[in-house]
């Protein structure tokens, strides 16, 4: 650019107070006019069953879920494993019956 005259005459930049209150004036009238003719899309009270009401619904399934957990995490609730006594063995050679017993326990965990 080599001359100021090519370029397009502008307007004056935003830089005084009152031009920038005078705008927000100039929209807070136009959006109040615009308010007045059409009706609330806002009730005046929130409604229980879109705002309360799914609240209340979320926080009683997490309450079910944190009980569940609660149930299922408490000590005792499952059986103790039986001890069982071990005989002196002889390396080699098996207790009779020691099949007959092995296969009792298998046919109770199925």
């Amino acid at each position: 650019m080599k001359d100021k005259a090519d370029l397009a005459p502008g307007k004056e930049p935003w830089t005084r107070p009152d031009e920038y209150f005078g705008a927000l004036a100039r929209r807070r009238t136009a959006r109040r006019a615009r308010g007045e003719n059409r009706p609330r899309t806002q009730p005046e009270a929130p409604r229980f069953s879109l705002s309360t009401l799914p609240f209340l619904v979320l926080f009683g399934a997490l309450l079910l879920i944190a009980v569940g957990i609660m149930i299922a995490a408490w000590p005792g609730g499952s059986s103790q494993p039986k001890k069982v006594q071990v005989a002196a063995r002889e390396i080699g050679t098996a207790e009779k019956g020691w099949f007959q017993e092995a296969q009792r326990e298998m046919d109770r965990t199925r």
